[in-house]
């Protein structure tokens, strides 16, 4: 999948793909705060990524959503800013079935972001010239 990043003014820097937009802001770079900043992005791409599979693991057996949401918490270091720690605390209502809280886990577990970042591809960066649009 390709991807088209712009700069659409101030600190903005927005993503195009599938038809959709994705915006970004930098507060601290003398943006307005319009949009969330791409490292917010980033971190919100792990827990709602284990949303989805969550949802798939309840939709499979009929349990219904609601109450169940997912608590994130970041650590960084405090030395280098880089996340140290990240973690998922799946919260579901008292009459969720006790049963399936470890299932739950694993469900989330299978995240593809998480599973990227424990297997971190290969990054190449180069420069092209090409016409302006």
């Amino acid at each position: 999948m390709d991807m088209i990043i712009d700069f659409p003014g101030g600190a903005r820097v927005d993503a195009h793909f599938r038809g959709h937009d994705l915006a970004t802001d930098q507060p601290a770079g003398g943006g307005e705060d319009s949009a969330p900043m791409p490292f917010e992005v980033f971190l919100a791409s792990i827990g709602t990524c284990a949303g989805i599979y969550i949802l798939g693991f309840c939709r499979q057996r009929g349990i219904p959503t609601d109450g169940i949401r997912i608590l994130q918490r970041h650590t960084a270091n405090p030395m280098t800013g880089m996340m140290d720690k990240i973690e998922l605390e799946i919260q579901v209502p008292p009459t969720f079935p006790k049963q399936y809280h470890d299932a739950l886990i694993r469900s989330a577990d299978l995240c593809k972001v998480k599973k990227t970042l424990e297997n971190p591809p290969k990054f190449e960066i180069v420069t092209k010239e090409v016409a302006t649009a």
